[in-house]
């Protein structure tokens, strides 16, 4: 009977090792997301606010200028980058404190809620900026809007580049969440 409370008890012991084995590589992945989270953003950031394009018109005083803070939804677009960014780079602490302590619960419902909250405006400021750079590929004839990527055509390639970034980083934020609810989960 002692023998049968002592293996039961080495059972116990052994799951619980490798659930805070278990809990330690998901914290680990949800740090190694959290960087990469941190590279799409940044570079998809820089990438638009070093977008500068411009053409000679007639001879070479006059030319004609595309940059992307001549349109809001492009601004926007670096600013929701660079906040997502920031607040990537500010919540490895908490990623790290959770490779420490895999226990730990209240704080991954944090990381959820933040997480959930950038996803929103990394999300509204991609989905913006695709549907300017699509009508920069595709021009609207019904509202007399020409395309401007035949003359603009660097302009248009670093645009729809930082837009993959975008879009990448918005996956990355989608696996976090995911990742960090399957562990809050598991863990009650």
């Amino acid at each position: 009977m002692a023998a049968a409370g002592v293996e039961l008890g080495a059972k116990e012991a052994g799951s619980a090792l490798r659930s805070h084995g278990a809990s330690r590589g998901v914290a680990i992945l949800d740090f190694i997301l959290r960087l990469a989270g941190i590279v799409a953003t940044l570079a998809s950031a820089i990438a638009m606010a070093t977008t500068n394009e411009s053409l000679p018109f007639f001879t070479q005083f006059i030319r004609f200028r595309a940059k992307y803070n001549d349109l809001p939804t492009f601004t926007f677009f670096v600013a929701a980058n660079s906040v997502v960014c920031a607040y990537l780079v500010l919540s490895l602490a908490l990623s790290i404190f959770h490779i420490l302590r895999s226990g730990a619960q209240n704080s991954r419902v944090v990381l959820i809620f933040f997480d959930v909250g950038m996803l929103a405006l990394l999300s509204a400021g991609a989905s913006a900026t695709a549907a300017i750079v699509y009508l920069a590929h595709n021009g609207n004839t019904r509202a007399n809007w020409f395309a401007i990527c035949q003359q603009f055509n660097s302009f248009c390639q670093r645009t729809s580049g930082s837009l993959i970034g975008s879009f990448g980083g918005m996956i990355v934020l989608v696996l976090l969440i995911l990742l960090s609810a399957a562990t809050l989960s598991r863990s009650r």
